[in-house]
């Protein structure tokens, strides 16, 4: 029988990693980007597992918060698929994450990739949101929309408390699970962060007729995808999206972006506020699972 072994990718690990690597998708992977700094990651781990002293799977858990754990970067050798290990390894990182005190371990996936939904809902992860990444460029010629009183401001410290009344009977905040994204990472909105972006002038407001009718999360980011304003949370009326959603497109120059990308709730009226602000997405849908570490 070969013997299995789960542990703490070392660097001499890095070749036979890449290796299995190559064909994950038809551009190949991002692993090699971020195997160093997964490896030295003082908040997670990455973790090989070997068969008989040969790495064959990898897995990398991040803690976000001390409460909330990450689960990515998900691999096996194509020639060692259907022996467990993709199991094994993420049953692991779901023990570590309880042991450095998470109370939830959460991680996205292609909605096409049904052998990892089925080894999700194996192991008990439900099913919290669903998203559909939208992207725009900046206007070639001057906008032509007129906002007015109705285009969206920075919230200040003053809008906090009606900012979380507004989600708290908001349709859209449960329907994804009340998390905000960052690329391929979703945190848990709360009052503290909501704070840190309203101080780091992250969260726009739209109100109309005297009263909050929409919000945006948004941060400027730089990574392959060069540098970009990034929506991770948007909510409203589909009306209101579209204005938000078309008037942030306006702001990329003055913010010296090149493009706008949005992870967009998985729903009808949400998708179709960005269609009418000019946003082009590929259909692709990301799932987001999630399961309670007590």
């Amino acid at each position: 029988m070969p013997q299995i072994e789960i542990r703490p990718a070392r660097p001499e690990d890095r070749d036979a990693v890449l290796a299995f690597c190559t064909q994950t998708w038809d551009w190949g992977d991002y692993i090699e980007y971020v195997w160093d700094e997964w490896l030295q990651d003082a908040n997670g781990v990455l973790y090989v597992a070997t068969i008989d002293g040969q790495p064959v799977s990898i897995a990398h858990l991040r803690m976000l918060t001390p409460t909330e754990a990450w689960l990515e970067g998900m691999r096996v050798d194509p020639n060692y698929r259907r022996q467990g290990l993709a199991a094994a390894i993420h049953s692991e990182m779901r023990a570590e994450a309880r042991r450095r005190g998470a109370k939830v371990a959460r991680l996205i996936t292609e909605s096409t990739n049904f052998n990892s939904i089925r080894l999700l809902e194996h192991a008990l992860m439900r099913q919290v949101g669903a998203y559909a990444p939208f992207k725009a460029m900046p206007f070639t010629t001057p906008s032509k929309r007129q906002y007015g009183l109705e285009s969206p401001t920075l919230a200040t410290d003053d809008d906090l408390n009606d900012i979380i009344d507004y989600l708290n009977v908001s349709s859209i905040f449960p329907a994804t699970g009340g998390l905000y994204y960052e690329g391929f990472t979703a945190y848990s909105i709360t009052r503290e962060m909501l704070e840190t972006k309203i101080a780091a002038g992250e969260v726009y407001l739209l109100r109309r007729w005297d009263r909050l009718d929409g919000l945006a999360i948004a941060q400027p980011r730089s990574g392959h995808q060069g540098k970009h304003l990034f929506i991770g949370y948007i909510d409203g009326t589909t009306e209101s999206i579209s204005l938000i959603a078309y008037a942030l497109r306006g702001k990329l120059t003055a913010l010296n972006l090149d493009t706008v990308h949005a992870n967009v709730p998985d729903l009808i009226m949400v998708r179709d506020a960005f269609v009418g602000a000019e946003y082009e997405w590929d259909g692709k849908i990301y799932y987001t699972y999630e399961r309670e570490l007590e």
